[in-house]
């Protein structure tokens, strides 16, 4: 029988980066993943022709000057992992006029915005300075809340009230998306793109209670980056750090149950009877249903928790996208967007955008819908052939259909699919559907048989609403990565911050770890975290 310190259960971003932590604290660490490949999200794919990379799920990275694993690990200087941020980040084209774009450099956007509201141009310009700076929102309390322990709402409420940038933190917190941004901006073309921005990664528009969030996010519109040579990289400089460390991974490895003995979690049996001993601790970073409800079973769990653990909520809607081998790079209506990072496309009014989210809501796709698209290997030539181009249309859509999820195993549908998606991409990018070499469909019910954590399609590991962040995702229980099992721990999207590569859940949960092991964090408090303790927010 084998046996490890520590045993985690998922070999994505967050079971991995928890694993280089706890094997560099000395702990021996095994990962154990259900699929052939670790890495999770962090997938980079040739599924259309060869030579051709696709970064199948996770391919923008928002938080990549805060996350602390990259001075901890040193993965760009010992790993070489390297972040591209185009000069353009996001362009808008609108039909019969300029693109609406926005720049790394807040003047070059100013300028672009200007162009159809010099009264917009001064509120980004404004809002740009204001959601940065190291005395407000993002850098003094957004970015470094997301790489500590969440507190409780009275707890944090204390904090944020005592000072301003807390307190504008939390009349913010109280607006929806449309408000907020109808507030700030009124030319239609401007409010269009902000609000996509602040909601195309999960943000109901019309829900109240999260305008933190929308801060957050329309200041990371900046620094959306892309890792060189594919996001699969990033994965591979994790699982060096955790080998190199000591750590052990095993693939092929799908969960049968956590062993579970006098209210302890002793061990994990893999579905081939193999049984893994973890001495220590047994952290699970996929999602609480899969975590208590098949591994640990009702059986050892008592009534509050079943009950909180069903008022759990997934997204409403999920991702179709669209991988595109190209004959040569697009050429866009306006030459001038031709390097931008992304595309928002197809959204010519207000109410285009209303409508698009709208329909995904009665679980039916609009008739007129709109995407983001991003043609990598313009930015990184390693991800395509000399000459060519991958691209990706990546679009919001329901889970469930009208006729049910299995719609989305219909192949005619999806080609169906695919064809409106790149007819629409061809009002904007003329010429596009005679470059495609090959195109691969990807839908939310892919992503649930893919991802067994992101249930329904759900890509964040369930639903941002104001119940289910920060101390309350999954749910007070939960929140603190411990459980009511003593050595079991979660560590995955499910908890605080929430989804995406933000290297955060793994990072907290490895710290909670050694916290009740009173084993010393070799690593240093992030000066950002460091900075906010002295202001007072944390």
């Amino acid at each position: 029988m084998a046996s490890y310190d520590v045993v985690i259960i998922g070999g994505g971003p967050n079971g991995m980066l928890a694993g280089a932590y706890l094997s560099k604290a000395g702990l021996k660490t095994l990962v154990l993943e259900r699929r052939l490949e670790c890495g999770g999200g962090l997938a980079t794919e040739e599924i259309t022709i060869p030579g051709f990379m696709h970064n199948t799920h996770a391919i923008y990275h928002m938080m990549t000057e805060y996350a602390p694993v990259y001075k901890d690990l040193e993965l760009e200087e010992k790993y070489g992992i390297r972040h591209i941020l185009p000069e353009m980040v996001f362009a808008m084209p609108v039909k019969g006029g300029n693109s609406l774009c926005l720049y790394t450099d807040v003047e070059k956007s100013c300028e672009s915005i200007a162009r159809y509201s010099a009264k917009d141009a001064e509120t980004y310009r404004e809002i740009y300075h204001k959601y940065q700076n190291y005395t407000d929102l993002t850098d003094l309390f957004l970015a470094p809340a997301s790489y500590v322990p969440p507190y409780p709402a009275i707890e944090s409420v204390m904090y944020l009230e005592a000072h301003p940038t807390g307190k504008e933190i939390m009349a913010l917190s109280e607006k929806s998306p449309k408000g907020m941004i109808e507030d700030l901006f009124e030319n239609e073309h401007v409010r269009t793109m902000f609000l996509y921005l602040a909601c195309h990664w999960g943000l109901e528009y019309d829900v109240e209670g999260l305008g933190y969030l929308i801060a957050l996010y329309i200041n990371r519109a900046t620094h959306y980056t892309l890792c060189a040579g594919g996001s699969h990289m990033l994965f591979q400089a994790l699982q060096k750090a955790m080998i190199e460390n000591g750590g052990m991974i095993w693939g092929s490895q799908p969960v049968k149950r956590i062993i579970i003995d006098k209210d302890t979690a002793r061990a994990v049996e893999t579905e081939d009877g193999t049984i893994i001993e973890a001495d220590k601790a047994i952290l699970s970073t996929v999602d609480p249903y899969q975590t208590f409800f098949k591994f640990v079973g009702k059986e050892n769990l008592d009534e509050f928790l079943i009950e909180r653990l069903g008022d759990f909520q997934w997204d409403r809607w999920s991702l179709f996208t669209v991988h595109l081998a190209l004959e040569t790079p697009p050429a866009f209506a306006d030459p001038d967007i031709g390097k931008s990072c992304i595309h928002i496309i197809g959204y010519d009014r207000y109410e285009d955008l209303i409508n698009h989210w709208d329909a995904i809501c009665e679980s039916e796709l609009p008739e007129k819908f709109g995407f983001n698209t991003c043609f990598p290997s313009i930015h990184d030539p390693s991800q395509a052939p000399p000459g060519k181009c991958s691209g990706l249309i990546s679009m919001m859509a329901p889970y469930r259909l009208p006729e049910g999820a299995e719609k989305w195993y219909n192949y005619r549908f999806k080609e169906e699919m695919v064809d409106k998606c790149l007819s629409t991409l061809e009002e904007y990018c003329p010429g596009i559907k005679e470059k495609v070499l090959w195109a691969s469909a990807g839908t939310p019910i892919d992503i649930e048989n893919k991802f067994l954590d992101m249930r329904e399609g759900s890509i964040k590991q369930g639903a941002y609403l104001p119940l289910q962040m920060g101390y309350l995702r999954p749910n007070e229980e939960l929140s603190l990565n411990r459980t009511p099992i003593k050595n079991l721990y979660l560590g995955g999207a499910s908890n605080h911050p929430g989804g995406f590569i933000l290297h955060a859940n793994g990072y907290v949960a490895a710290g909670a770890i050694l916290e009740d092991l009173g084993i010393p964090k070799w690593w240093p408090e992030p000066e950002i975290v460091t900075r906010a303790r002295k202001e007072g927010l944390l």
